[in-house]
């Protein structure tokens, strides 16, 4: 979403980079691209008005002035003001002392309320809490079938008295879901409310009486992020009539310019506390605003990167693995740990959006989002129609068999060849990473293979044949160093031909011109 931003962004740092010192002009510059930038975003206003303001302040101060890399310290000090902007600290859930814990959900119609109560039920699940949906918009068409099958997908449990489509008191809904909710211990209460497709008084009526009925511990305002500046109207209007203690945004994955997400919490003072990225049910997590003030500035974002393998592999697993590659130059690692290896992380996610939270990769883009995730599939298809031999020892895998794998798994023979070659030299290459030995073809930098010593003796190999120190010696190695010119010169011309023959008249030997073509 928030692409041409950080593209306008990494453009404006590049100009900064290399100067020796920032002079005032090249910060009013910088804040005047920045500006631009973030109206472009879509982000309101007043907001950037204080961003860019307190940006200059700290950059014309003497932080920026006296720092040795004075484009590295305007950098941080827009990360800051990013983060600031984004809501400061990351707000976490507060659950009642007294179970269940009631969290109602507040918005418009469309902003993906009744997904998102799934994506939160999934979430808490995961959290070792036991959550409860409960269908309380009873307005919208198919809305309490569209939650049961949401619930279903997502494993929890749901409370849907009445069939809705018009039919039901949602206040009473709400209201007997706690009674229910203790009952079969459920410790988490999610109401999933009605919307409208605007602002208008019989909404704010009924959020504000289900709000009464069952005082939750927490209201979420959820929005979509990608209406634009009618996000900040909508969430001011909600924050008058009914009051939200946070904010989730849905549809984050969306190819919109994303500046209202960026207004919100600045606006209306509550945190984000949620964000929707995707829509599977997984793709959902809390919103962490200095890790997004990482990506959008285009560095990354390496803890949601650590937190999602944590989630998918397990130490004793991994801890197996690292062993298999260790021992016996990688050879006991085979192509089922490898398949293994692949599933866990096509568990995670997306490979384009994994790649994306890796620092610089901002910079491949284009690249990233040109891959073709059905190549997994297409690996996994061939390492599966291989026999448990084959994956064991892939060396035993000739022609024939080759054909075989490359029929059963739908391919052609040339992918299945490139397929076994890349194994070997990864597992070549992991091997010695899990040896220390650090990564190959990188000598001379530590921990990626070579080291001191390996330069040092690169070095002393480069220099050649040195001179003697005594003159009689040096003298006699001159003598038969001439000598030995004279003899080549006698017995060969230039580039190895016979002597008096020109380069022009030389011919190749027949094999050779046969060979050549």
């Amino acid at each position: 979403m928030f692409d041409t931003l950080s593209d306008r962004l990494a453009n404006t740092f590049k100009t900064l980079r290399g100067k020796g010192r920032l002079s005032e002009a090249d910060i009013d510059g910088a804040a005047r691209e920045i500006r631009i930038a973030l109206l472009e975003a879509d982000v309101a206003l007043p907001v950037v008005r204080g961003f860019i303001k307190q940006v200059k302040e700290r950059a014309l101060g003497a932080d920026v002035s006296k720092a040795l890399n004075p484009s590295q310290q305007f950098i941080k000090i827009v990360n800051e003001e990013l983060i600031g902007i984004l809501g400061g600290e990351t707000r976490r859930l507060r659950f009642a002392k007294n179970p269940p814990t009631v969290i109602m959900l507040a918005g418009l119609q469309g902003a993906g309320k009744t997904t998102l109560a799934g994506k939160l039920g999934l979430w808490l699940k995961g959290q070792g809490h036991a959550p409860l949906l409960v269908a309380c918009d009873l307005q919208r068409p198919n809305a309490v079938n569209q939650l049961s099958v949401v619930a279903d997908r997502a494993g929890v449990g749901i409370y849907a008295p009445e069939p809705g489509n018009g039919v039901g008191d949602p206040v009473q809904v709400a209201k007997d879901s706690i009674e229910y909710a203790k009952a079969k211990q459920h410790d988490v209460v999610i109401v999933d409310t009605a919307g409208r497709l605007g602002i208008d008084q019989e909404l704010m009526r009924q959020a504000a009486d289900i709000r009464d009925a069952v005082s939750p511990d927490e209201v979420l305002f959820v929005v979509d992020a990608m209406i634009g500046q009618d996000a900040v109207n909508t969430a001011e209007a909600f924050r008058d009539g009914v009051g939200f203690d946070g904010v989730v945004l849905s549809k984050l994955d969306g190819d919109a310019r994303g500046g209202a997400a960026l207004s919100i919490a600045h606006v209306t003072g509550k945190n984000i506390m949620f964000a929707s990225n995707g829509e599977k049910l997984d793709e959902f997590d809390a919103f962490h605003p200095d890790r997004m003030a990482s990506r959008i500035l285009g560095m990354g974002d390496v803890l949601s990167l650590i937190e999602k393998a944590e989630q998918t592999f397990s130490q004793e697993e991994a801890a197996k693995m690292a062993s298999k590659l260790a021992s016996s130059k990688g050879k006991d690692f085979t192509l089922d740990d490898f398949l293994a290896q692949m599933e866990q992380v096509r568990k995670m996610g997306s490979i384009s959006k994994l790649l994306g939270l890796l620092p610089g990769m901002a910079q491949i883009k284009d690249q990233i989002n040109n891959i073709d995730e059905r190549d997994v599939d297409r690996t996994a298809a061939i390492i599966k129609s291989m026999t448990p031999g084959e994956r064991q020892d892939p060396t035993i895998i000739n022609g024939s068999r080759r054909a075989r794998i490359a029929r059963g798994s739908g391919v052609d023979v040339s992918m299945v060849k490139s397929l076994v070659e890349r194994f070997f030299e990864a597992r070549k290459m992991m091997s010695r990473m899990a040896s220390g030995g650090g990564m190959p073809g990188m000598p001379g930098i530590p921990g990626m293979g070579g080291g001191p010593g390996r330069q040092k003796k690169q070095q002393k190999q480069a220099k050649g044949k040195r001179k003697s120190g005594n003159p009689m010696k040096r003298k006699a190695d001159e003598a038969a160093e001439l000598a030995r010119r004279e003899q080549a010169q006698q017995g060969g011309g230039a580039f190895g031909l016979p002597a008096g023959q020109d380069a022009k008249d030389f011919q190749l030997p027949d094999e050779f011109k046969k060979f050549m073509g």
